[in-house]
């Protein structure tokens, strides 16, 4: 009743002051001046906009094989109110059915926007078939595919499927629009956005994808140290001895980690069957296309900030990152839909490294920690309160 009897005083003192304002100039002021006390009801949003569209990325950011991998369409450009839009979307519990769960529920800026449980939690309790992977960094994915299972064909399908999802957050699109067109703030923050107060569930679908694609993460130690040398492969003067051994183990053809990982964003530019199970459990992409050469293939995620994201792969089955580099080093199933990368004649490639090896290969990954990503006030809750 005190916020409603506050915007009510706000609006009435904007019509007062508009029938005494001589210019146009002066009734602008007054509407952007209620628009932000309606906004301040709710919402820790500054004056100015933060800076989503115009990041001072390294220059290492700009190789041109890094270039390629941009999805951005040329439709949605990441804009400054169109990804404030879709901040505040994000971390808002009202696109599920009960209020109780936001994406951010299942992507958490201080896992690098994943989750720490093995399956995400939805709405009513029920788990996801799947772990949820690191947002970081999805601005760098040529094919522009999304999901584990890659079944999402562009980033803005992606952000809407899990609101529909019976088991994540259960709402149709048809009850979203209703929902936030009942609520006076995303007016106006469609229409600072989108010049329309009018709620749709395309540009919910825009704010969302320009929100995540602003998601770059760039400031770790590996950076660093790329920045001093402009080659991955030359020691980094900032690196301990095990970290510039694990680095150079990554980028080695013993390991061939960097031919899935690839360029500064180190993330993958296709689905790949890692060979994590001989007999399929998840078909993977192949379960989506229906072809059996995409068997057991899954979307090649980020290494950015992955010392925060286990636990890993599309089921979570490994917990750690000793895990993970055994896998690769001697665990790794044979099976005729195996990556080419992953094997030597008919078998499959054993890495041979040796304990010293595998502590050297974890320090380097540790590198590729970004701490400013993971604390960036941009990319936290605008909230005032747990909504």
């Amino acid at each position: 009743m005190k916020t409603l009897f506050k915007i009510i005083i706000v609006l009435l003192a904007s019509t007062f002051l508009y029938s005494c304002a001589s210019t146009e100039e002066e009734y602008v002021d007054i509407i952007a001046a209620t628009d932000q006390a309606i906004l301040d009801e709710t919402l820790n949003l500054p004056v100015n906009d933060f800076n989503y569209e115009d990041i001072n990325l390294p220059n290492t950011f700009f190789d041109n094989d890094l270039m390629r991998e941009d999805n951005e369409p040329n439709n949605n450009r990441t804009r400054n109110r169109g990804a404030t839009l879709g901040r505040v979307l994000f971390y808002d519990k009202a696109l599920s059915q009960n209020n109780t769960i936001s994406c951010a529920s299942c992507y958490d800026q201080a896992k690098s926007f994943s989750d720490d449980r093995k399956f995400s939690v939805g709405f009513e309790g029920g788990l996801t078939a799947r772990n949820s992977m690191s947002l970081a960094n999805s601005k760098f994915y040529r094919n522009g595919n999304f999901f584990w299972d890659e079944r999402a064909e562009t980033l803005e399908e992606q952000v809407v499927i899990p609101i529909q999802d019976h088991i994540e957050m259960g709402l149709t699109l048809s009850e979203l629009e209703a929902k936030l067109s009942s609520r006076r703030k995303y007016k106006i923050l469609f229409r600072r956005a989108f010049g329309d107060t009018i709620v749709t569930r395309e540009n919910v679908s825009l704010a969302l994808a320009q929100f995540v694609r602003s998601m770059v993460s760039y400031q770790s130690k590996f950076d660093d140290g790329l920045a001093q040398t402009n080659d991955p492969r030359r020691p980094f003067a900032n690196f301990t001895n095990s970290e510039n051994r694990g680095k150079q183990l990554f980028f080695s053809p013993q390991t061939n980690c960097a031919q899935c990982h690839t360029t500064a964003a180190f993330i993958g530019d296709q689905a790949r069957n890692n060979g994590l199970d001989a007999v399929l459990t998840d078909l993977g992409v192949g379960g989506v296309t229906g072809n059996n050469n995409d068997l057991g293939e899954f979307k090649v995620p980020s290494l950015r900030n992955i010392e925060v994201t286990a636990p890993f792969m599309h089921d979570g089955r490994f917990t750690t990152l000793e895990q993970v580099i055994e896998h690769y080093n001697s665990g790794v199933r044979n099976s005729q839909h195996l990556d080419n990368r992953l094997r030597q004649g008919n078998g499959v490639r054993r890495l041979n490294l040796s304990n010293q090896d595998k502590v050297a290969l974890k320090d380097f990954l540790l590198t590729l920690t970004d701490r400013t990503f993971l604390t960036d006030e941009k990319f936290s809750s605008p909230f005032k309160t747990n909504n």
